[in-house]
């Protein structure tokens, strides 16, 4: 098995939408892109191709993603990002400008926030100048063979090397597998959101943060 990783370029941003998807989705049956998008898994993957592929830099741009390549196949991936660089009023804009793309009304997208927008009661307040690891996901066939380990030892020294002294991500209540896995990587609970809005919409009682110094 030969393994490469690398920054993620235009060409891989099918496969980014679909990491996006299953990210969000941890160990629930429906995630952040299901409910916002609220159609089919094809209609939540064209949605997260065209905000992969914004002009408007945010969060899910995949210019923040490396990708693990086995033989030439992407299967598994996550970014690195800067709030202050990438956060929300960022993924506003993307949001803004895919949906245009798509023809998507801002009737739409207000039914669709109302759908998905508690997820505000459990967003993980970052600590300033953190570096934010998100969208962690690998394809089933490839997993438990270290590829997470090696990425997220790549996106770590990218954020040290852009001048951030500690790394935060954020876990899903009951993802218990991640949250080891995250642990064994030197991440530590510093924080826990509930919100019934939260659990009702998302089956799921809120978000734990966790960080490690860089």
């Amino acid at each position: 098995m030969k393994v490469s990783v690398s920054q993620a370029r235009s060409e891989h941003i099918p496969f980014l939408a679909w990491v996006v998807l299953t990210a969000f989705r941890s160990h629930l049956e429906r995630g952040l892109w299901d409910l916002f998008v609220d159609g089919s898994e094809a209609e939540c993957l064209r949605f997260l191709e065209a905000l992969a592929g914004t002009t408007a830099r945010h969060w899910e741009h995949y210019s923040n993603f490396i990708v693990a390549e086995v033989d030439g196949r992407p299967v598994s991936a996550l970014c690195g990002y800067f709030e202050a660089e990438c956060g929300g009023p960022a993924l506003g804009q993307g949001i803004q400008e895919a949906s245009q793309t798509l023809g998507r009304s801002e009737e739409e997208n207000a039914a669709a926030w109302q759908r998905a927008g508690s997820i505000v009661y459990c967003a993980p307040e970052h600590a300033p100048g953190a570096w934010i690891v998100e969208n962690v996901a690998t394809l089933p066939e490839f997993r438990r063979r270290g590829l997470v380990d090696q990425l997220l030892e790549e996106i770590l020294e990218k954020g040290r090397t852009a001048g951030a002294s500690v790394a935060e991500v954020g876990v899903l209540i009951g993802n218990d597998p991640a949250q080891r896995a995250y642990e064994k990587a030197g991440f530590a609970v510093v924080d826990e959101k509930r919100h019934p809005e939260f659990e009702a919409a998302y089956k799921c009682p809120g978000i734990r943060l966790l960080r490690r110094g860089l």
